[in-house]
């Protein structure tokens, strides 16, 4: 599956939802997610939209690496 090109922060944040992340704060344009599934973690997400094709890709690859899942299988999660 590939990476939506369009996916605003709003959606992502929607999107992460399904995984047990919520905004903890928001500091200028970007905002602070955590989980505590698996152990906390935290990710930045720029609040863009569009979110630049490079920086949804990292974010991505951080949140797969925790959830200790491809990102094939991210992707299916939350986009399906």
């Amino acid at each position: 599956m590939k990476i939506p090109r369009d996916l605003s922060a709003s959606q992502l944040v929607r999107a992460l939802s399904r995984l047990g992340y919520s905004v903890t704060r928001q500091t200028g344009s970007h905002l602070r997610l955590t989980t505590t599934q698996g152990g906390e973690h935290h990710i930045t997400i720029p609040y863009h939209d569009p979110l630049k094709l490079g920086t949804l890709s990292a974010i991505l690859t951080d949140v797969a690496a925790h959830a200790k899942i491809t990102r094939r299988q991210l992707l299916e999660t939350l986009f399906d």
